[in-house]
């Protein structure tokens, strides 16, 4: 699209540098800037950033449950004083007092397999019992063991995560990424609710000195004659009327700088000035780019992949704790007792352990039943929703690369009515003062004027949105030709 060249364009540049305001103490940012100090400071990327810390120590925490694991839990000390049921050798029961100390410790190294669910660890055992009423002291450990245990026909959650956890974590990634974009989106609207306050101020503050020429003219021509006291009344009014809106685009001027240093997070007191952005956005956008690297690209794309599989490990879940659950462990290793600490690891005997335990569902009157056909169900609500909603996301972004190319167009059309207004107004203007057009039209041309200048602002703000928000349904940068990423 080719920049344009109008005489309104070029009131509206000049206008933005408001009375009373010296370039030493305004700060003049561009649309760019505005959006680069959003994403810099405000809260809102603040907030990006550490909820992209957050999910990152959530992938860590997930990454670790793959790693050995070393654990020392224990008992030390385990000192006791109190009273116990003792058997006689008659048979009969006497509570006797006991007072011992039973320590502790256990170390043991785990590493969980993922494919089979199971677990081999290996670990080495101390206990040291003393018995202070008897005056005696016994030492039990396991120098070394190693085993095995392994879960069957049982729900494997290793598994599942390693295939929906790094779906999680690129999800939140592009979150993140989305995040920014979203930042860009909602700097651009603050930026351009300021400049609208800007040029509305300008158009006042240009409307009120063109009154009050006009109606210095009409003093002159009322006291020759040539107009009528209501046609003086007339102005008096616009000139009332004008002042009001000076006063007006001044507050909503001030509203609007509040909200823009808010949300970017610009902490100077100086005054602010906007530069008009661009006419022209030089990129090529086509729909099947914008939705290939949508899908490409997009959280919501990752997240339909994710729902699929967590609903299919639901299914998997409910199949799993409806059937036979068991555990078989085997464990090989050497243990020993003493009276004294070394004579532990002197020749130690042999240990073996082999055992499978189980829990069969007999009669649960349907349970296990239901709640296998309830994933069932919602696999299927799932699958349905998910189809759903990349059905809407194709749509939306097939409509928003056709307001794209129709606010490029729409802007062309808005930038020559804006001129056509502008030279009409001053024609109209020239033509009262010389007594050739009613006040009736020279209001009118005013308005016409004034709402040609906004309407092109407003242009502007339409094309720029649908640029920003192409690039957060893609996250493409059309410009550079490349994927958006952020450190």
């Amino acid at each position: 699209m080719k920049r344009i060249n109008y005489i309104g364009i070029a009131l509206l540049l000049s206008g933005t540098r408001l009375a009373g305001q010296s370039a030493a103490d305004t700060l003049r940012f561009n649309l760019t800037d505005v959006v680069a100090m959003a994403k810099n400071q405000s809260i809102a990327a603040r907030q990006a950033v550490t909820l992209k810390e957050n999910k990152y120590w959530q992938w860590r925490t997930y990454q670790s449950n793959y790693k050995p694991q070393l654990v020392l839990d224990g008992r030390l000390p385990a000192y006791s004083k109190t009273y116990q049921e003792i058997m006689q050798p008659n048979g009969t029961i006497d509570f006797q007092p006991v007072r011992n100390n039973n320590s502790s410790l256990n170390l043991s190294l785990e590493q969980s397999i993922a494919k089979t669910g199971g677990t081999i660890f290996g670990t080495t055992q101390l206990q040291r019992f003393d018995d202070f009423d008897r005056k005696n002291t016994l030492y039990n450990g396991v120098p070394y063991a190693l085993g095995y245990s392994q879960p069957l026909f049982m729900f494997n959650s290793l598994k599942w995560d390693k295939r929906i956890e790094p779906l999680k974590y690129n999800e939140s990634r592009q979150e993140y990424i989305e995040s920014m974009e979203l930042i860009a989106i909602k700097a651009s609207g603050y930026f351009f609710d300021l400049l609208l306050a800007q040029v509305n101020l300008q158009i006042a503050e240009t409307n009120f000195n063109n009154t009050t020429n006009i109606l210095r003219i009409a003093n002159e021509k009322f006291e020759l004659g040539k107009v009528s006291h209501n046609e003086i009344l007339q102005l008096q009014l616009e000139l009332l009327k004008s002042k009001k809106s000076v006063a007006s685009a001044k507050r909503d001027r001030e509203i609007a700088v509040l909200n823009l240093r808010s949300y970017t997070g610009l902490q100077s007191d100086e005054k602010i000035a906007l530069e008009l952005p661009g006419s022209s956005i030089n990129i090529k956008v086509s729909a099947d780019k914008v939705l290939t690297e949508a899908f490409a690209n997009r959280s919501d794309a990752i997240a339909f992949q994710r729902k699929v599989i967590e609903a299919k490990r639901d299914v998997a879940k409910a199949r799993g704790d409806n059937s036979l659950n068991a555990t078989l462990t085997a464990r090989l290793g050497f243990s020993n007792s003493a009276l004294n600490l070394p004579a532990v690891y002197r020749s130690p005997k042999d240990q073996q352990l082999f055992q499978l335990v189980f829990d069969i569902p007999i009669l649960d009157w349907g349970r296990s039943r239901s709640r296998l056909k309830t994933a069932e169900a919602n696999q299927k609500f799932v699958q349905y929703a998910v189809e759903q909603d990349q059905q809407i996301f194709r749509q939306e972004i097939f409509t928003q690369v056709t307001l794209f190319d129709m606010m490029q167009d729409q802007l062309i059309l808005t930038a020559q009515a804006d001129s056509i207004a502008t030279e009409k107004y001053q024609i109209a203007r020239e033509r009262y003062v010389l007594g050739h057009l009613s006040i009736t039209d020279l209001s009118i041309a005013f308005q016409e004027k004034d709402q040609a200048k906004r309407d092109y602002v407003f242009a502007l703000r339409d094309l720029w949105g649908a640029y920003y928000q192409l690039r957060y349904l893609s996250l493409y940068d059309f410009e550079k030709n490349e994927k958006i990423n952020y450190k």
